[in-house]
């Protein structure tokens, strides 16, 4: 590495990384398969708890089965109803979620940790209301997060493809991946 290049900070070296890459349009077709893919994965955790004798649904603590939703990303669905779910959101340290709008009002609560949405950083204890329609930034997390959401899951038509943040968020997964290899 030249003397330039050791002064650099990761998050610069990122950045020049994230700079250089150009949006791709993905096809209907591929834009379709990624679609079905996570509605599969949330189908399958979404096995509908069985009610007990007065109607009333129980999850415990450790029922239930956490899915895999992206790089350091698991879901854990509590309730399916219609198009709204009412899930848990795992986030390990560094995770990443691409920016993306909502087709209905999404609820946040976080349980654990601390996340940002954007700019915005939001801790255990607080509540964070995404409108419909209304994007948001990526959501992230440092030390990792435990959140709970209702809503309806975004489809991969909601997410903002254009972005570098999208990009930042699928990225380094990727690297990471790609130097795990070598």
């Amino acid at each position: 590495m030249s003397e330039r290049n050791d002064r650099m900070s990761e998050e610069q070296i990122h950045e020049a990384l994230l700079s250089s890459i150009e949006p791709a349009e993905l096809s209907a077709d591929r834009s379709e398969a990624i679609k079905q893919r996570l509605m599969q994965r949330v189908a399958a955790s979404a096995a509908a708890p069985q009610p007990d004798a007065n109607g009333l649904v129980t999850i415990r603590a450790g029922d239930g089965d956490w899915q895999p939703v992206m790089p350091k990303v698991s879901m854990k669905v509590l309730l399916h109803e219609g198009n709204s779910l009412t899930y848990l959101l795992r986030l390990e340290p560094g995770a990443r979620i691409p920016p993306h709008d909502h087709p209905q009002t999404e609820e946040c609560i976080v349980l654990e940790g601390e996340a940002r949405i954007g700019d915005l950083v939001v801790h255990a204890g607080d509540y964070h209301a995404a409108p419909a329609g209304r994007p948001h930034g990526m959501l992230a997390s440092d030390r990792g997060a435990l959140l709970f959401l209702r809503g309806e899951v975004p489809s991969v038509k909601h997410v903002h493809w254009a972005s570098k943040d999208t990009y930042a968020a699928l990225i380094s997964g990727a690297l990471q991946r790609l130097l795990d290899r070598k």
